[in-house]
């Protein structure tokens, strides 16, 4: 099967940091299914994995954590999918990942396409859709019958693939008031067109930004950029008993400045629930099924800012340069095997 993997992590400009590879197909054992891969999308934590380091991998390393495709062969534990079966889904980071034309992934991780959406447009959720999923509903305890309606969130970086789903999400499902940031015309333009209330420049102190709209503090948080230099104003922002969610690594962040506020600081990390084989591992599927049914009712619509064709590895290295830029708007999505 063709694939697109690495041996050595090296700078994306360098030809052999994501190399076409030939690899024989994987067999399917346990709650495995195997699916023929038609679409990709690449997050952040593709070029995060691939970024330089002093490592040797002795068997390609495949990256992929986005993908949508079809159903070709089961495992003998497998309850809810048959052959030839279309679903999407984000994978799981100690596995081998989605670039390439056949892979791998637990069924409990996995959702059904959403019918209205092609390949392409559906290979734009899944890692999205579950991280900011789980941030607001799980970790910071937004109610999905709208019960919090009304009340205010502030997302930050929220032009990217886990910002235009957590937009959708925080408007529509939830009922918030959704203040967003973004930097850009073309990025503020989009947060708007899918459904924030208001936009602020996050190059610019973002208690400041809020204090000009005359908005003293914000019920949540979700930071999607740079959280060690939000931190500040987050803890400023925060209301008294409020809840921030980050998904970026941070390094000085002083939790000892919420404590006066008796506010809370979570972390979402979309893999833990595949990387630990915990017990609700299947609420990934539940979730990535809810999602569907959501888009095919029209609720929420599909992220793709930029289709390329076809997939290899020329063409993911520059996706990849585009990523590492950081004025990608929605998701990148790769689709077709040349």
């Amino acid at each position: 099967m063709k694939a697109i993997g690495l041996y050595k992590f090296l700078p994306i400009e360098d030809e052999n940091s994501l190399q076409d590879l030939n690899l024989e197909k994987p067999e399917v054992s346990g709650h495995d299914l195997l699916v023929e891969v038609k679409a990709i999308s690449v997050n952040p934590v593709d070029t995060k994995i691939r970024a330089p380091k002093d490592r040797l991998e002795i068997e390609p390393k495949i990256l992929g954590w986005d993908a949508s495709g079809t159903v070709v062969a089961i495992g003998s534990k497998v309850k809810r999918y048959s052959v030839s079966d279309k679903v999407y889904y984000a994978g799981d980071i100690t596995r081998q990942g989605s670039n390439s034309e056949f892979q791998l992934v637990d069924e409990r991780i996995v959702g059904n396409k959403p019918e209205s959406l092609s390949f392409a447009e559906s290979a734009a959720l899944p890692l999205t859709s579950i991280t900011a999923w789980e941030a607001l509903f799980d970790r910071l305890g937004i109610s999905q019958q709208g019960n919090d309606a009304g009340k205010s969130i502030l997302i930050i970086g929220a032009a990217g693939g886990v910002g235009s789903i957590a937009i959708q999400l925080a408007s529509k499902i939830a009922k918030l008031n959704v203040i967003a940031t973004a930097s850009r015309d073309e990025s503020r333009d989009w947060c708007l067109k899918l459904g924030a209330n208001t936009v602020i420049n996050h190059r610019n102190a973002l208690d400041k930004e809020l204090a000009k709209l005359g908005i003293p503090h914000v019920d949540f948080i979700f930071c999607l950029n740079n959280t060690d230099q939000h931190w500040s104003a987050m803890v400023e922002a925060i209301i008294p008993q409020g809840k921030i969610c980050s998904i970026v690594e941070a390094t000085t962040v002083d939790l000892g400045l919420l404590k006066s506020k008796s506010a809370t600081f979570v972390w979402e990390f979309m893999f833990t629930r595949s990387m630990y084989q915990t017990l609700d591992m299947i609420e990934q599927q539940r979730l990535l099924n809810t999602i569907a049914d959501l888009v095919d009712k029209g609720e929420l619509v599909t992220t793709v800012g930029k289709l390329i064709q076809p997939i290899n590895a020329e063409n993911l290295r520059k996706v990849h340069e585009m990523i590492e830029q950081g004025n990608a708007i929605g998701k990148i999505v790769l689709a077709d095997w040349n």
